[in-house]
C-alpha cells in the first residue's frame, strides 16, 4: 500500500480508489505510471462503468483534488480518456508535460479524434494508443502517436515481430509492452527493441486512497445550465460554487493545474472562477456530468463550512465586496482539514492560498483571522472573547451584529443544505 492514504472520517467523506502501475525502462528504472479508475479494494476495473465514467471520476476526483504530482511522485503519468473525453478537449485541464493520454481500444470517431489530437499535439500534449492490435481503423492515429502499446501475445515472436515492424513504420514512436509475467519475455521484448515495460513480473497495479469531499447533484445540474448559455454568466457561476465545498476545493486545484509553475496565488473564488475563463469552467462542468458525483447526502462539516462562510462575509461586508469574498474561502477552507484529515497548514499549501488567506487559517491575524476566530468562539459559546474579537473587528458596533449574522448564516447553511439533501433524496 502506498503511503498515499489521505482518508478523511469516513462519516464524512467518501472515501476514492485510484491504482497505478509503474512503466520501466529497458534497464528496470522508473519511466513513469499508468492511473487506472478503481471503486473499491478489489483494485480491478469496476464492472458496468462506461469508458466516459471512467474518465469523468479518474479526472474530477483524483487529479483535479489530489493533484498529478500526489499520485505519481512527479513521474509522467499515462491516463486513458474516453472518445468524448478527447473530442472535449479534457487534456486542456491539465498542463502538456505532466500527463501521457492514452486512447483506448474501444474509441470511435477514429477520423475526428485523430483531428483533435493533432490539435492538442500542436500545444505540446503527448498521446499513447492503448492496446494496438494491428487493426486498419488505427492508421489515421498511429502516426501522431508518441507511444503504442502492446499486449504479449503468445507464443511471443507474434509481439516481437510487431515491435520490429512499428519500429520501421514509425521510428520516431516509443513502444511500450504490457502484461509482462516473466523475465524470459522481458528479455526476448527488450531484444526485439522494446522500449518500455509494464507488467506483473515489475510490479502489480498499487492501490492508493484517499478523503474526497463530492460536489452535489444540484450544483452539478445548476453549473450545467450556467454552461449551457451562450456567455457564462461569471458571477452566476461563481455563486454556485461558493455553496460547495467540493466544487469550490477542486476549482481552485484547477487553477494550480493549470497554471505556470509559479502558482497562481488564490485570494477568493470569484477570482478562481474568472481566472480559468469559459473554456475551461465549460470543460470542468463536463468532467463533473461524466463522473455522475455526489450520490451522497452533504455531511455536517459541509454545513458548518457554509455556516462560516457566510458569518464571516457577513461580518467583513462594511469592508467592502473584496474583503467580503475572501472571508467566505477562509470559511469554506476552514473545515477542509477535518474532511480530508489534512493538517490546516497542508489545506493552505495545497490550494495555493495567497499570504493573507493562510495566515487566517494557520494563525488567526489579520481581520479575515480575527473574524475567523470570531465565528469559532460563538460555536463554542465563549462570549466574552467574541465580545473582544468584535471589538478588534468592528469597534463601532454592538453584539446584536454577531447574534444577527449567526442567525442568518445558519439560515443560509440550512437552506442550501436543506436544498441539496432534498435532491439527493429525489435523483437516489
Amino acid at each position: 500500500m502506498s503511503e498515499l492514504n489521505i482518508e478523511g472520517n469516513k462519516s464524512q467523506s467518501v472515501t476514492q480508489y485510484i491504482a497505478r502501475q509503474p512503466i520501466f525502462n529497458a534497464d528496470k528504472t522508473l519511466y513513469a505510471y499508468e492511473l487506472l479508475y478503481r471503486e473499491s479494494t478489489d483494485n480491478v476495473f469496476p464492472q458496468g462503468t462506461s469508458d466516459g465514467q471512467a474518465t469523468g471520476r479518474l479526472f474530477f476526483n483524483a487529479l483535479m483534488l489530489m493533484g498529478l504530482e500526489k499520485l505519481t511522485g512527479f513521474q509522467p503519468a499515462f491516463i486513458n480518456l474516453s472518445t468524448d473525453a478527447i473530442l472535449d478537449d479534457f487534456p486542456k485541464l491539465l498542463q502538456p508535460q505532466s500527463a501521457v493520454i492514452e486512447i483506448v481500444e474501444r474509441t470511435t470517431s477514429i477520423p475526428h479524434v485523430a483531428q483533435r489530437v493533432k490539435q492538442l499535439k500542436d500545444e505540446g500534449y503527448f498521446f499513447a494508443l492503448d492496446d494496438y492490435d494491428g487493426c486498419e481503423k488505427w492508421q489515421p492515429i498511429l502516426p501522431l502517436m508518441d507511444f503504442i502499446k502492446l499486449e504479449v501475445e503468445q507464443p511471443i515472436i507474434k509481439t516481437n515481430m510487431m515491435i520490429k515492424k512499428l519500429k520501421r513504420s514509425f521510428p520516431k514512436a516509443k513502444i511500450i509492452v504490457e502484461r509482462i509475467e516473466n523475465y524470459e519475455e522481458f528479455e526476448q521484448l527488450k531484444a526485439a527493441g522494446c522500449d518500455l515495460f509494464q507488467g506483473y513480473f515489475f510490479a502489480r497495479p498499487e492501490l492508493l486512497t484517499y478523503g474526497n469531499v463530492e460536489p452535489s447533484k444540484v450544483a452539478v445540474l445548476e453549473l450545467l445550465n450556467c454552461t449551457a448559455q451562450p456567455n457564462i454568466d461569471f458571477a452566476a457561476v461563481q455563486e454556485r460554487v461558493a455553496k460547495d465545498l467540493g466544487l469550490t476545493a477542486r476549482i481552485l486545484k484547477l487553477v494550480n493545474a493549470r497554471s505556470s509553475s509559479a502558482q497562481q496565488t488564490i485570494k477568493s473564488i470569484s477570482q478562481a472562477v474568472i481566472y480559468l475563463g469559459e473554456d475551461a469552467i465549460r470543460q470542468f462542468v463536463r468532467v463533473l456530468a461524466l463522473s455522475e458525483l455526489g450520490n451522497d447526502k452533504p455531511s455536517e462539516l459541509t454545513k458548518l463550512g457554509l455556516m462560516r462562510a457566510k458569518f464571516i462575509s457577513l461580518m467583513l461586508a462594511p469592508g467592502g465586496k473584496e474583503l467580503a469574498e475572501q472571508g467566505y474561502l477562509v470559511g469554506m477552507l476552514s473545515v477542509l482539514d477535518a474532511i480530508l484529515d489534512m493538517e490546516i497548514d497542508l489545506v493552505a499549501k495545497e490550494f495555493s492560498l495567497g499570504s493573507e488567506l493562510s495566515s487566517a487559517l494557520l494563525s488567526f491575524n489579520g481581520m479575515l483571522g480575527g473574524t475567523l476566530k470570531l465565528v469559532k468562539a460563538v460555536e463554542e459559546e465563549h462570549w466574552q472573547s467574541a465580545d473582544e474579537l468584535l471589538v478588534m473587528i468592528r469597534p463601532a458596533s454592538k453584539m446584536d451584529v454577531v447574534y444577527a449574522a449567526m442567525y442568518e448564516s445558519r439560515a443560509y447553511a440550512d437552506d442550501v443544505f436543506s436544498t441539496l439533501s432534498l435532491v439527493t433524496d429525489s435523483t437516489s
